[in-house]
C-alpha cells in the first residue's frame, strides 16, 4: 500500500514540474519622455526562485535611483482550483539628459540556472516645451500633463486644437483616403464631441477606434502636447476635381484649475481646486484633389486597388442533369464593395442560377481589405464536351496607374449521358444549336392512346364561327398590344417618372434584405443596406444624385414638394439616428429593432405625402 500511495506521490510531483508556468522577465518604460523629466523603469519576473539580476547600461539616461526590490504574491480561487503566483519586481528612476530615440537592451537574471533575458526597450526623448523650458515637473508615463494647466486663464487655440489630416491629398476617383482628427492638449481634456458633417462626392467608412482613449506625447512647433486620435475615416471619392472635406467643430469639455481657499471646506465644496470649461474647437478643411481614372477598357469590373484572383471547379467529368460549381475568389486591397462581379461564361444550354456571393472583409487604412467570394452554379441538359472560357477580372492599380487584367484558367468539361426522364425522351429538338432534330430509340416507338376527334362527313371548318373569330381575336389583341406597349415606351422614356414610380419598391426590398440582417445579428451589414435604403429612395423620389444629397437640399426639396415639417424632421432623425447608433454603446438588437421600425415607417408616410 505504501508504494501505491508513494507512485502517486511521485507522479502527481512530476505533474506539477511539467505544469509550472514558464519563466519570463517583462520590461517596461513609457515609449515617450521630455528631455529632463523622470521616469520608472520596472523588471518583473514571475517567481521569486531567482538570483543575480543583471540591468544593462541605459545611454541617453541619468539613474536616479535604483534598483528597488519589492515582492508580490497572490492566491485565487475559481470553481474550487486553487492557483497562486508570485513575482518580484525591480524598478529603476531614470532622467533624460538628451534628445533623441534611445534603446535599451536586455536585462538578464537566472532562474534555476539558467539566464532568462527581458525585452528590448525603445524610448523617444522628446525636446524640452519651448514655453516651460524651465520647468522640472514630470510627466510620468502617460494622461494629461499637469505642467501647462492654468488657473482661471483663457485655454487658447495653441494650448487645444485638433488637426484634421489625409493620408493623400492627390489621388484617383475610387481610390482609398484615411482621414484622421487627431486632438493636441497640454490641458486637461475630459470630453470631446463633434459632429461629422455630410460628405458630399465620397464615399465613407469610419474606422472603428477604442472607446477608452489613450494619450500619447507629441513635439509639435516647439511644444510638447498630449495627442489622442478621435475619429478616423476611410473615404473614397465618387468624382473628380477639386474636393474638400468640410470644417468641423467640436464641443470640448476642460478641468481648469482653481484658486484653491485655505479653508479646507470651501475648498471641497469648490470640486476640489477644478472647474469644468466647455470650449468650441474647429478643425481646418481638407482638400482633395482628384484625377479622373483613364478611358475605361471593356468589361471594367469598377475595382480601384490591388487585387488576385483564383479559381476553382467542383468537377469536369459529371453527367448531364448534374450540378457543376465554379469559385471565384479576389483577394486584395481597395474599393472591395463597389466591386462588381466578374462574368463565368458557360455554355449556352447549360442552365445558369444567380451567383452566390460572400464578402469577407475589413477596413484598414489603405481601403477595405479581405476577399469576395463568388459561387456559381449551372447543370448541363445535354451529354458532350464543353469548355468554359478563362474568366477575366479588370481592375485599375492604383500603385502603376494602369489598368490591369487578371485571368483564370480554362475548364473542359466532359459530360455523359445522365439517368431519369430523359432516357425516355424519344425526340430531342435543340433550335439553339441550329441541329437537325434527333430521333432516339426507334426500334420501339409508343402506341397513341385517348380518344381520336371523329367528324361527319361533309362538314367543314372554313365559314363557320370559329374560322372568322381566328382572325379577328388575333387582330383585337394585336391593335391592344401595339396601343399599350407604346403607352409604356412613353412612360418609360421619362427616366426619373419611371424612378420616382420605383422608389418604394427599391427601398422595400431593401428594407427586407435590412430584416433578414437584423433577424442573423449582423450589424455593420444591417446598418449598411438600411442607409442605402433612406438615401437611395429619397434620391429615387426627389430625382437627385446620391452624390449630391444633403440634409439642407434634402429639406428644401421636400418642403417645395409640399411635405410636411414634421415629416421632413423625423426622416431626418432616422437618418441622424441611423448613423449614430452603429457605434453607440448598449443593447445593439434593442437598436437595431427601433432603427428598422422607424425607417420602415418613415419611408410609408414620405411615400403618402410625396404626391409625384
Amino acid at each position: 500500500m505504501r508504494k501505491y500511495i508513494f507512485l502517486i506521490l511521485m507522479i502527481t510531483a512530476s505533474l506539477h514540474v511539467f505544469a509550472k508556468e514558464e519563466v519570463t522577465l517583462k520590461a517596461s518604460a513609457p515609449e515617450v519622455v521630455v528631455n529632463g523629466d523622470q521616469f520608472r523603469l520596472t523588471y518583473t519576473v514571475n517567481s521569486q526562485d531567482v538570483k543575480d539580476f543583471l540591468a544593462p547600461q541605459a545611454k541617453g539616461f541619468d539613474v536616479l535611483m535604483g534598483p528597488s526590490r519589492s515582492q508580490q504574491s497572490s492566491t485565487q480561487i475559481i470553481n474550487g482550483k486553487v492557483s497562486s503566483s508570485r513575482s518580484i519586481t525591480y524598478t529603476y528612476i531614470l532622467m533624460a539628459v538628451s534628445e533623441g530615440t534611445f534603446n535599451i537592451p536586455s536585462a538578464s537574471i537566472e532562474v534555476d540556472g539558467e539566464k532568462i533575458f527581458s525585452n528590448p526597450l525603445t524610448i523617444k526623448v522628446l525636446p524640452k516645451d519651448k514655453e516651460d523650458a524651465n520647468s522640472n515637473q514630470s510627466q510620468g508615463n502617460s494622461g494629461i500633463s499637469s505642467r501647462n494647466q492654468k488657473s482661471n486663464g483663457k485655454i487658447s487655440d495653441k494650448d487645444l486644437f485638433v488637426l484634421a489630416t489625409a493620408s493623400k491629398t492627390k489621388v484617383h476617383e475610387q481610390e482609398a483616403i484615411l482621414v484622421t482628427y487627431k486632438a493636441y492638449t497640454t490641458v486637461d481634456l475630459r470630453q470631446l464631441l463633434g459632429k461629422m458633417p455630410d460628405q458630399q462626392g465620397f464615399y465613407v467608412q469610419e474606422v472603428e477606434l477604442p472607446a477608452q482613449k489613450t494619450f500619447k506625447l507629441e513635439h509639435y512647433k516647439g511644444r510638447n502636447y498630449n495627442t489622442v486620435v478621435y475619429r478616423q475615416y476611410v473615404i473614397f471619392p465618387q468624382k473628380s476635381g477639386r474636393l474638400e472635406i468640410p470644417a468641423v467643430t467640436f464641443d470640448a469639455v476642460v478641468a481648469q484649475r482653481v484658486a484653491v481657499s485655505d479653508d479646507p471646506f470651501e475648498a471641497f465644496f469648490n470640486g476640489g481646486g477644478y472647474v469644468e470649461v466647455n470650449k468650441k474647437i474647429v478643425a481646418p478643411k481638407v482638400v482633395i484633389n482628384v484625377d479622373p481614372l483613364p478611358a475605361k477598357p471593356e468589361g471594367y469590373s469598377g475595382g480601384v486597388g490591388t487585387f488576385t484572383m483564383k479559381s476553382e471547379i467542383s468537377a469536369t467529368e459529371l453527367k448531364a442533369n448534374e450540378a457543376v460549381t465554379v469559385k471565384l475568389t479576389i483577394e486584395g486591397t481597395g474599393n472591395m464593395k463597389l466591386v462588381s462581379a466578374p462574368e463565368v461564361k458557360f455554355p449556352h444550354d447549360f442552365e445558369i442560377y444567380d451567383p452566390k456571393i460572400d464578402d469577407n472583409f475589413q477596413l484598414t487604412a489603405d481601403g477595405l481589405s479581405g476577399t469576395k467570394k463568388i459561387e456559381y452554379l449551372a447543370i448541363p441538359r445535354h451529354a458532350g464536351e464543353f469548355t468554359i472560357p478563362p474568366v477575366e477580372f479588370k481592375y485599375f492599380d492604383v500603385k502603376s496607374g494602369t489598368y490591369k487584367t487578371l485571368k483564370t484558367e480554362a475548364y473542359n468539361l466532359k459530360v455523359a449521358k445522365g439517368e431519369g426522364n430523359a432516357a425516355n425522351q424519344q425526340v430531342i429538338a435543340d433550335f439553339t444549336n441550329k441541329e437537325n432534330v434527333k430521333v432516339l430509340g426507334t426500334d420501339i416507338l409508343f402506341i397513341k392512346t385517348g380518344d381520336s376527334a371523329l367528324r361527319e362527313k361533309g362538314k367543314y371548318f372554313f365559314g363557320t364561327t370559329s374560322y372568322y373569330l381566328w382572325y379577328i381575336i388575333p387582330f383585337v389583341l394585336f391593335v391592344a398590344f401595339v396601343v399599350i406597349y407604346r403607352k409604356q415606351a412613353v412612360e418609360n422614356a421619362n427616366v426619373a417618372k419611371v424612378k420616382t414610380k420605383k422608389a418604394n419598391k427599391v427601398a422595400t426590398k431593401r428594407m427586407k434584405l435590412a430584416g433578414k440582417l437584423l433577424a442573423e445579428s449582423k450589424v455593420n451589414e444591417f446598418y449598411d443596406e438600411v442607409l442605402k435604403a433612406l438615401w437611395g429612395y429619397i434620391s429615387d423620389k426627389l430625382n437627385i444624385p446620391v452624390s449630391k444629397l444633403s440634409r439642407d437640399n434634402i429639406e428644401a426639396e421636400l418642403s417645395r414638394q409640399g411635405v410636411s415639417e414634421d415629416l421632413i424632421k423625423e426622416f431626418i432623425d432616422v437618418l441622424s439616428e441611423c448613423e449614430f447608433a452603429r457605434y453607440a454603446p448598449g443593447n445593439q438588437n434593442e437598436t437595431m429593432d427601433k432603427v428598422y421600425s422607424a425607417s420602415v415607417e418613415v419611408i410609408s408616410k414620405m411615400e403618402n405625402s410625396i404626391k409625384r
